[in-house]
């Protein structure tokens, strides 16, 4: 709970004025509330039934002040439109109290948002492998929405109940002490009791958010596929799935609600006996003529003004026990590391023009304590030259990739970007220096040039910059066709494309970045071969101005490569030119066999089965 606590603070930070000019008007409306059964005692006992013997010195206090007995036994107006102003200024400051609140927890909630929104754009990959999309989601809507709800009212209630209870205990034992503890002897067991319930109830909350986060992964990965599931007619199974998702939410909220079934009928029980407690001993005190009628209706009121509140814990500790869990879940996301913590503070600029040379040396990595991915490799790349990287899937050729970018850090070895270990390169300045197309590229649902130069920070309107990486791209003729041009809006991920064409657009926005380093990762897989030569000749045709990695499984991709280097089992099996590979024998060999032979439609079915075995 001090972590909580603590947390709290923390995220109010900046906002802790007006959370404060919160709790100030909770204390002054509860005070101004105590006054309204003050003020009615004060009137039975002085005006109404004028018993000087048993009136307290603050009831005598009050009618002297509105004007003395007589005077208000002529005006009996005057102390119901004092009642009136009372309430209206305590409706007042219940109104700055919730204003105060709610626009403290606003403030904190749009602050925590955001702060979440950049903390998941820094986390590391190898964290985000781990979360699902979905639950991060929540995290930053659903558990940030609960924690605000809880700001700008929970935490309030709470504050009333704790004020609403001890504000009055001075006065109350002041002007009864008999009365007051038998007005408060059951108040410890029902705060007692709710808050061992609440420490059971704890988990199952826990449990709640964990299943809704379940059900928001799948709701999320539904709707991302949704074009992969049609195609292959798994609605029926999806359903499914959401069923049990969502039937497990469904569940462990209705076994939390149970309990709290359990939880309301004996809280209730618990009031019900506090205020029969008190009426009781009123009533017996009242007939053996040991207090004033006023007394007993002062304490009625005020049991009536503390008790609900404190009964109402049981609904707020609900309330409390699904904030706690958010908070939990929150602050899991803001102390993860993000890759902000950097050893890397030299900043780095590339040697010369042309891009930069490139070193792996006996380079090992694992993903976790997974099996190994990359194991000892080594290789260069001189500046300006072309590597290919072609191997089985699963060899470890994106793996490269993702070590080049720093997305990961390699275990053992070394990288050297033009002579420096890449570890003492701030990744923000190697990302800014690396061009990269996937295989499956990411685009907007913006328009092409919105896309194209979204690398291009601060030259959003270099059209000429975006036309010529079209133009090298081959891309450049197909969006003309389009009616709209390069004005044309390309749908969530770019769906109104071909493969080909996302990929083509992938590559432009890859080339107006003007990297030192261009990596193609399968960049061309979905592409023709025409259209892939255009694009391989107008690269050939830059090869001064960057360094450029090509992973490929078609061997058509890499012909023309500087070098070619051959990835089995995290190894480096080969490495030559594409002429020297075909000429001795080894896996790049037996590769390009397979794939020159489908182009030849006598080639028996039989042999080409043998040579993939």
């Amino acid at each position: 709970m001090r972590r909580t606590i603590s947390t709290i603070w923390t995220l109010l930070e900046g906002h802790r004025g007006r959370y404060a000019m919160a709790l100030l008007a909770l204390l002054a409306s509860a005070a101004v509330l105590y006054a309204v059964p003050m003020i009615s005692q004060a009137v039975i006992d002085g005006v109404l039934l004028i018993d000087e013997e048993r009136s307290t010195p603050i009831a005598k206090w009050i009618v002297a002040t509105l004007g003395g007995t007589d005077h208000l036994r002529e005006r009996l107006w005057l102390p119901g439109i004092v009642l009136l102003a009372v309430t209206a200024v305590a409706g007042l400051l219940t109104h700055l109290r919730t204003r105060f609140a709610t626009g403290a927890a606003e403030a904190v909630a749009l602050s925590l948002r955001d702060r979440m929104y950049d903390r998941i754009q820094r986390l590391p990959c190898a964290t985000l492998d781990l979360k699902p999309s979905g639950d991060l989601l929540q995290r930053c809507t659903s558990d940030v929405e609960t924690f605000r709800t809880f700001l700008a009212g929970q935490a309030i209630e709470i504050g009333r109940a704790v004020v609403m209870l001890i504000a009055p205990l001075p006065i109350m034992f002041w002007i009864d002490w008999r009365m007051t503890i038998a007005s408060i002897v059951v108040l410890p067991f029902i705060v007692t009791f709710s808050l061992l319930y609440f420490r059971r109830l704890r988990p199952l909350f826990a449990a709640k958010e964990e299943a809704e986060g379940k059900m928001t992964t799948t709701i999320t990965e539904n709707l991302t596929g949704i074009r992969v599931v049609r195609a292959f007619a798994r609605q029926e199974f999806e359903r499914e799935k959401f069923a049990g998702t969502s039937g497990a939410f469904a569940k462990a909220d209705l076994v939390l609600y149970a309990r709290f079934a359990t939880f309301w009928a004996t809280s209730d029980l618990l009031c019900f006996l506090q205020s029969a407690l008190a009426v009781g001993a009123g009533l017996w005190l009242l007939a053996g003529d040991r207090i004033s009628v006023g007394t007993f209706f002062f304490y009625i009121s005020v049991i009536g003004l503390f008790i609900w509140p404190v009964r109402m814990m049981g609904r707020i500790l609900a309330d409390l026990g699904k904030a706690l869990a958010a908070i939990d879940r929150i602050r899991d996301i803001l102390n993860t590391p993000d890759e902000r913590f950097d050893d890397a503070t030299e900043p780095f600029v590339p040697q010369a023009e042309g891009g930069v040379s490139i070193e792996f040396e006996n380079v090992s990595f694992a993903f976790g304590a997974g099996a190994t991915v990359l194991d000892g490799v080594s290789f260069s790349i001189p500046r300006g030259s072309t590597l290919g990287i072609v191997g089985p899937s699963g060899a470890g050729k994106s793996t490269i990739v993702h070590l080049l970018l720093r997305l990961y850090d390699y275990g053992q070895g070394s990288i050297r970007i033009d002579g420096r270990e890449l570890r003492t390169i701030p990744r923000a300045e190697m990302r800014r220096i690396v061009g990269t197309v996937m295989q499956q590229p990411f685009l907007y649902s913006k328009t092409l040039k919105e896309n194209i130069l979204i690398s291009a920070a601060g030259h959003l309107n270099d059209e000429d910059a975006m036309r010529n990486a079209a133009t090298v791209a081959s891309v450049h003729a197909s969006i003309e066709e389009f009616p709209q041009k390069y004005e044309t809006l390309i749908g969530e991920r770019g769906i109104t494309l071909s493969g080909g064409q996302r990929q083509r657009v992938a590559i432009a926005r890859s080339l107006v970045q003007a990297p030192s380093i261009l990596v193609l990762d399968d960049a061309l897989s979905a592409v023709d071969t025409h259209t892939e030569a255009e694009i391989l000749r107008s690269f050939r045709s830059r090869e001064s101005q960057h360094t450029t990695i090509i992973v490929a499984h078609r061997l058509s991709t890499l012909m023309h490569a500087d070098r070619i280097i051959v990835i089995e089992h995290g190894r480096v099996s080969q490495e030559g030119r594409h002429e020297e590979l075909i000429a001795r024998s080894g896996t790049y060999r037996t590769l390009w066999e397979i794939q020159t032979s489908l182009d030849d439609p006598d080639e028996p079915a039989e042999a080409l089965a043998t040579e993939v075995h």
